[in-house]
């Protein structure tokens, strides 16, 4: 394929994955967007297979085979309550790619490069390798907390950050040295001083923060792979690695300002944490069963059901989308509200209510629906917790406090559809089940609303 023809492809790409990601803006649109994307990736994977400057097909083709291959079979097996792992995951590969064609590329840099150009060489590859190691690093951890095979707690070493900033100015010193040619082992040993602040850092942020890391992993994945590009002149990769660096950023500063967190102190790691002693809570948990429930639906007139990571796993979507096409079909007024990190990824019970058909107009962001839990008859809280906690408000040692939350307890009855009466993703009590207009409604949440199907037709 000639250069204007690659040229021009990336440049359709390009397009297509602004497109796509303006689309996602919007959930009527994202589905569109979603196919504007993987065209645009077909297109870039095609241009650059059948470019003049990559050679060895016989490699490279039966290795996009089966690496397409372990991902339709990934892809196919994961649930959605799986899916935030494996983003991280995912980030990992990226990090980890640009760590090996950073060092690649040293091993065998470009022939004939001039002064200045061989000083830029060593800055791309510098910082590629330095962003990829902390972004693969840093992933795995996120994805062992997630998986929950990592303790959710954060790490908090003593001067913590002066070991950060310890090991930064080793990698600086480092770098220095490589630029004046010190020699290969400097590359590997800023490496692995990269590996170790990728993990310190997620390391350090405890469980209420992981949303926020996840789409932070993001951003780093980007970066270093708009650094990739530099290092392979590949216009296309930096243009691609700065769209996802750029959004991922963004995202994880509206995160932040949604949960009351500080951008950078999140990201340095050590939130998400107590501060101290937990407030006491007074009184007790009062269970009801499915008819108890469902005799103050049928005589509510407003509905809001919130749903979390409990519905996600509990696969109860379908269920609640059933119930509330009958609920509507009775006259009453059915919303959703929805927070911006309920589950443990951004969009996560977005995604899930779109596959159940719930009406777009009826999911509503906590912005929109805050100020009318007063006037609400009944709330149904479905495997939410930390997201409509009052304690973010009330205790100022809890490891969400001062993050906005759901404000459901000033709604007339509030039912809680939980599996036990545990602590959430944060580790934090929930005084919402304590409440005198709080009842539990306790078991697997798409069997709880199954039952509930059972008595309202």
């Amino acid at each position: 394929m000639s250069s204007g023809l690659v040229t021009a492809s990336y440049i359709a790409a390009s397009v297509l994955f602004i497109l796509s990601l303006g689309g996602l803006s919007n959930q009527e649109s994202a589905k569109r967007a979603v196919w504007f994307g993987i065209v645009g990736m077909a297109i870039a994977v095609i241009a650059t297979v059948l470019s003049e400057q990559v050679s060895g097909l016989g490699w490279i083709i039966p290795m996009m085979v089966i690496g397409a291959g372990i991902g339709t079979v990934v892809a196919r097996r994961v649930e959605m309550t799986g899916m935030p792992q494996l983003v991280a995951a995912l980030h990992s590969f990226v990090g980890l790619a640009a760590v090996f064609i950073g060092i690649n590329s040293e091993i065998s840099p470009p022939a004939d490069l001039s002064v200045v150009e061989k000083n830029i060489h060593a800055v791309e590859v510098f910082l590629g390798v330095f962003i990829g190691a902390i972004t693969f690093t840093g992933s795995i951890i996120a994805y062992g907390k997630l998986a929950g095979s990592i303790d959710g707690k954060p790490l908090t070493l003593p001067n913590r950050h002066a070991l950060n900033l310890g090991m930064l100015i080793a990698c600086l010193v480092l770098g220095v040295l490589f630029f004046n040619h010190a020699g290969m082992w400097t590359l590997v040993l800023m490496t692995l001083i990269a590996f170790v602040i990728g993990a310190h850092l997620v390391m350090a942020i405890g469980g209420a923060d992981m949303p926020v890391v996840v789409s932070m992993l993001n951003s780093y994945s980007g970066w270093a792979a708009a650094a990739t590009g530099f290092l392979l002149g590949n216009d296309l990769l930096i243009v691609t690695g700065a769209l996802v660096g750029s959004s991922g950023a963004i995202l994880s500063y509206i995160m932040c300002k949604a949960m009351n967190r500080n951008f950078v102190s999140v990201i340095l790691g050590g939130f998400g944490g107590t501060s101290g002693p937990a407030m006491e809570i007074d009184g007790e948990q009062i269970a009801i069963d499915a008819g108890g429930v469902a005799a103050a639906l049928e005589d509510a007139d407003s509905v809001i059901i919130v749903p979390g990571y409990g519905m996600a796993v509990a696969q109860a979507q379908q269920s609640i989308s059933e119930l509330t096409r009958r609920l509507r079909g009775k006259g009453k007024s059915v919303r959703f509200a929805i927070h911006p990190v309920a589950g443990r990824l951004p969009g996560h019970m977005n995604v899930l209510l779109a596959e159940a058909k719930v009406p777009y107009d009826i999911v509503l962001e906590m912005d929109e629906i805050n100020d009318d839990f007063p006037d609400t008859d009944v709330v149904m809280v479905v495997g939410s917790n930390d997201t409509v906690n009052p304690g973010a408000q009330d205790d100022p040692n809890s490891p969400i406090a001062g993050m906005p939350v759901l404000e459901v307890w000033k709604a007339k009855q509030v039912f809680v559809s939980k599996r036990g009466s545990g602590a959430g993703y944060s580790g934090a009590e929930n005084p919402l089940f304590f409440k005198d207009n709080t009842r539990m409604f306790f078991g697997d949440a798409k069997a709880s609303v199954d039952a509930l199907l059972q008595q309202i037709t």
